[in-house]
């Protein structure tokens, strides 16, 4: 395959690179928040199975891009009112406390600026700590994330098993980071044994909501599920990290979520309105093409290399 083809016949892989993302997973993010107000008032954040990263840059872009506005607002406000810029910063018109972005991945993923990185296991109650440690007064994070996904392998029913034991671990260790009323959004594979997850995941959240941005292939099983207001409590909070299953229970009601189609490329240098189809090929001169944003830290192949170098290395540390 030459280095052209790729983005002769992606127009969102295209627009990440031009954009500055790592990759075009960034546009999916960005879509379901136009559907569902992801970001509103959200200062704390946790992006698991992060790498290569481009979930966590979204969140640094709205959450940071907010934080100015608002304060631009209150400065402005306060200034036409009389005071001075030292004032409003003493009398709490300008916040100094910026908002607190954790990626979690096994991999190793290049820095991102504001965004504190931790190569973790997300099935390993270290981990867990690991994540509320930045935040301050034993706060939890109002916003959890996950892409995550195992390598396909292209029988459907392996795959959906797969992945529903990675959204598992995810959701589980969410019931250990997640405010009382926060947001839970992750990959699903929706096939024929989504519905009990579906069930599950209503006893721990208010509204369950099942969505697909156009930016996600049509020939993909993936969707996302959106979770809101989580229930929390003594009862849902801190549920243990191992088992296959989010809760034991035999009486759980089935839950049929609603389904949304969301998103498109309006004010991503396409006319508004035009939805781009991420299976079609789109023209694309040779001048126009742009360099991978951010290349793998580790090539795939060298994964396991480097896996076995780090448990060498914990181990002489041990010693």
């Amino acid at each position: 395959m030459g280095k052209l083809s790729r983005d002769k016949r992606d127009v969102f892989y295209r627009r990440a690179k031009e954009k500055g993302y790592r990759a075009r997973s960034a546009f999916k993010l960005l879509q379901l928040d136009s559907e569902f107000g992801l970001f509103e008032n959200v200062t704390r954040a946790v992006d698991l199975c992060a790498a290569p990263g481009s979930w966590s840059q979204v969140l640094t872009d709205k959450l940071m891009g907010k934080q100015q506005q608002n304060e631009q607002e209150k400065l402005n406000t306060s200034l036409k009112e009389g005071g001075d810029l030292e004032e409003a910063k003493q009398g709490g018109t300008i916040s100094e406390r910026q908002p607190t972005i954790v990626a979690v991945d096994l991999q190793p993923m290049a820095p991102i600026d504001g965004v504190l990185c931790i190569q973790g296991d997300i099935t390993s109650y270290e981990t867990a700590q690991a994540i509320l440690e930045p935040f301050e007064n034993n706060e939890r994070a109002q916003l959890v994330v996950c892409d995550g996904a195992p390598d396909v392998t292209g029988l459907h029913d392996l795959d959906e098993y797969l992945q529903s034991q990675l959204l598992i671990a995810a959701i589980k260790i969410t019931t250990h980071v997640l405010v009382d009323g926060g947001t839970f959004v992750a990959k699903i594979f929706r096939g024929r044994h989504a519905g009990q997850l579906y069930a599950q995941l209503k006893m721990l959240f208010e509204r369950v909501s099942i969505a697909k941005p156009t930016s996600s292939r049509n020939s993909s099983l993936e969707s996302f599920v959106v979770c809101q207001n989580f229930r929390g409590g003594e009862k849902f909070r801190n549920l243990p990290l191992d088992g296959d299953t989010v809760l034991e229970s035999d009486n759980i009601a089935p839950h049929i979520p609603p389904f949304f189609a969301c998103g498109d490329l309006s004010g991503w240098g396409e006319e508004s309105g035009i939805v781009m189809d991420a299976d079609k090929s789109y023209p694309m001169d040779e001048k126009d093409f742009v360099a991978p944003v951010a290349p793998p830290i580790y090539q795939p192949h060298l994964a396991q290399e480097y896996q076995e170098k780090l448990k060498k290395k914990d181990t002489t540390q041990k010693q």
